[in-house]
This record gives structure tokens, sequence and C-alpha cells, in this order.
């Protein structure tokens, strides 16, 4: 069987390609995993109570804009609601 398909340029562009995106990926994801710990710390810090579905949201939020924008908002709010709450001062939630 020939196998030297697999070893021109381009084959192996195309898997440097691949794992490169691979790596993104992970990198952005774990980012996200990671702000949602810190919002989860900072909650717990704050003494305001989580419960298992707004730790589920947090946790299974993979885009890092939100889990920012929760972040923040975390910071001064009195309860998840607050935290989750569209900002309505500043237009449409992002």
């Amino acid at each position: 069987m020939d196998l030297s398909l697999f070893q021109s340029e381009t084959a192996q562009k195309l898997r440097a390609e691949g794992r490169a995106e691979g790596r993104a990926e992970g990198q952005a994801q774990g980012q996200a995993q990671g702000q949602g710990r810190g919002l989860l710390i900072l909650l717990g810090h704050r003494g305001i109570e989580v419960s298992e579905a707004d730790r589920e949201r947090i946790v299974g939020c993979g885009d890092p804009e939100v889990l920012t924008l929760w972040f923040e908002r975390a910071l001064t709010a009195a309860s998840t609601a607050e935290v989750f709450a569209a900002d309505r001062a500043a237009g449409p939630a992002r």
C-alpha cells in the first residue's frame, strides 16, 4: 500500500493547521473555564448563594465576553439574578 500521499507537503500543512486550530480551541475553552471558576470563587467570597442551576450556567458558558460581563456584575451584585440580568442602563444585553 502506497502511503506517500500522507507524507506530502500539503498533507503535512493540513495536519499542522488542524493541530493549531485544536490548540486554539482548547486554549479558548480553558480560558472560559478559568473565568467561570473565578466567577464562582468571587460569588462565594462575597457570600452570594449560587444555585446548582446557576453553577451549571456559569460552568457551561463558553463565551469569554459573557463571563467577563458576569464577573464585572458580580463585583457589586447582591444576587446571581443581578449577575445574569440584562444591563438596562447600557442598552440590550451583550
